[in-house]
């Protein structure tokens, strides 16, 4: 059996490191230094591994896309019917665990970052178009404008949920019930 080796934890330390840090921080300003020293190694080893600051939290970004990805796949398995696959991309994006602190503050920065770096915005382009096609897929059935009817909840989905993360007691319940009802709207509250 092929040992694991030290790089593949350690990544995983680091990019665990940035959310926390990040999350402590509320922000992106924070050094490699303080990453490295919450991932428990030293800076020269997180620059060995990623570059940068702005690639660890990239990487970091990628890992909380995954969890997120996991959580709307868990949610679609459980769906037998458009309106149910509709129904768990909008509640997987007021999962409680998108409301972690350190997760808002990891989307805050992402928002703030990829209106200057060009890999933060592929990424929050990557986000949003994987939301829009699922969304589409759900809608065909239910919709004569999937397309433009995604559009539609995907930025309502994107701004709820900054409402929501960024007020003081994250009614992420409020949210999804907004959400949900524009969706009854927008399909006649076709099941």
């Amino acid at each position: 059996m092929p040992k694991l080796g030290m790089e593949p934890i350690r990544r995983a330390a680091l990019v665990k490191a940035t959310i926390d840090v990040i999350g402590a921080q509320g922000s992106l300003d924070v050094t490699v230094s303080q990453i490295a020293k919450k991932a428990g190694m030293s800076s020269a080893l997180a620059h060995h591994y990623f570059g940068g600051k702005d690639q660890i939290f990239l990487a970091a970004m990628q890992q909380i896309l995954r969890d997120f990805g996991a959580e709307v796949r868990t949610a679609l398995r459980a769906a037998r019917t458009p309106r149910a696959r509709a129904e768990a991309l909008i509640s997987a994006s007021f999962a409680p665990s998108c409301f972690d602190p350190a997760t808002v503050s990891a989307w805050m920065t992402l928002y703030a970052q990829a209106t200057t770096q060009p890999e933060m915005h592929r990424l929050l382009r990557l986000y949003q178009r994987r939301l829009q096609s699922n969304l589409t897929h759900a809608l065909r059935p239910l919709s004569p404008r999937p397309e433009a009817d995604a559009e539609t909840l995907g930025a309502l989905i994107d701004g709820l949920y900054l409402r929501a993360a960024l007020a003081r007691d994250r009614n992420a319940e409020t949210a999804l019930a907004t959400a949900l009802s524009v969706l009854d709207r927008l399909t006649g509250g076709q099941k």
